[in-house]
C-alpha cells in the first residue's frame, strides 16, 4: 500500500516549517529601525529576539552585539516570543518524529493514530510561533525606539509567519490520518458485533454444478409383433365384388 498524498504533504511541509522557524528565531532582524536622527542615513539599526545589529547600507558593514540601551530585549513581547519560539521548534522535532514513526513509508501500511498525533503536535507547535509573530508585530511600533526613526517589519517576522503557516497545513495534513483510524475502529466494532456477516466466507460450488448434465435418451418406438388387422382383411376378402355377380 502506497504513503497517502496527504501524509506526504504533511511530511513535506513541517520540517519546511521548522526550518523556517529556525532562521527567524536566530537572524536578529525582527524588525528595522531607520532614519535615525543624529546617525548617518544609511545606517539600519536590526533588531531580533536576541540581539542587536546595526548595518551601514552604502558598505555593507555590519556589527552585532550591541547595547541595549532602551530595554528593548526586556520588553514583554520579546520576552514571550523569546519562550513560544524556542517552545514551538522544540514541539516540532517531536511532532516530526513521532510522524516518522506513524507514516512508516518502509512497511505496507501506515499507522494512522501515530500519524493523527503528530499532525496535532505540528498543528500546535504552528500555532506557538504564530501567536509570537503575531503578538511581537502587533507590538512593533510600541516598543522602545530612537525618537524620529521609522520602524519596518524585518525578514526574520516575515519568515516566522511563513513557517507558522506551513506547519500548521503540515500538522492539518496529518492529523487527517485520525479519519482513517476512525473509520478502522468501526469496522471492528461492527466485525465483533456481527462475526457471523465477517466468518462467512464465500459461496462453495458443488459438483453437480460444475459438472454437464446428462441428456435424458429419446424414446424408443413400441412395435407389436402381433397383426391386429388380419381379422379384418380375411373378413374384407370374403366380401363378393363386382366382377363376382
Amino acid at each position: 500500500m502506497r504513503t497517502p498524498s496527504v501524509m506526504i504533504v504533511g511530511l513535506v511541509l513541517g520540517p519546511c516549517g521548522l526550518l523556517l522557524n529556525l532562521i527567524s528565531t536566530l537572524t536578529p532582524c525582527w524588525r528595522q529601525v531607520s532614519k535615525i536622527s543624529g546617525k548617518p542615513m544609511d545606517l539600519v539599526y536590526q533588531q531580533g529576539i536576541w540581539e542587536l545589529c546595526q548595518e551601514t547600507q552604502s558598505t555593507r558593514q555590519r556589527q552585532c552585539g550591541l547595547a541595549d540601551e532602551l530595554g528593548y530585549l526586556a520588553t514583554q513581547p520579546v520576552q514571550v516570543a523569546k519562550g513560544l519560539m524556542v517552545s514551538s521548534l522544540i514541539v516540532s522535532v517531536l511532532g516530526l518524529v513521532v510522524a516518522a514513526l506513524g507514516v512508516r513509508c518502509w512497511q505496507e501500511e501506515p499507522h494512522y493514530l501515530l500519524a493523527g498525533l503528530s499532525g496535532l503536535i505540528l498543528f500546535a507547535s504552528g500555532l506557538m510561533s504564530l501567536i509570537a509573530v503575531s503578538w511581537y508585530n502587533h507590538a512593533l511600533s510600541t516598543l522602545p525606539a530612537p525618537a524620529g526613526s521609522t520602524l519596518e517589519v524585518g525578514y526574520s517576522l516575515v519568515l516566522g509567519y511563513l513557517g507558522s503557516c506551513l506547519e500548521l497545513i503540515g500538522g492539518f495534513s496529518l492529523a487527517l490520518g485520525l479519519h482513517q483510524c476512525c473509520q478502522e475502529c468501526r469496522k471492528k466494532k461492527t466485525a465483533a458485533k456481527y462475526p457471523h456477516h465477517s466468518q462467512q466466507g464465500p459461496p462453495t460450488i458443488s459438483s453437480t454444478d460444475v459438472m454437464p448434465r446428462r441428456q435424458k435418451p429419446a424414446p424408443k418406438s413400441f412395435s407389436n409383433p402381433v397383426d391386429v388387422l388380419e381379422g379384418e382383411r380375411s373378413f374384407s376378402r370374403s366380401l363378393p365384388c363386382d366382377s363376382d355377380l
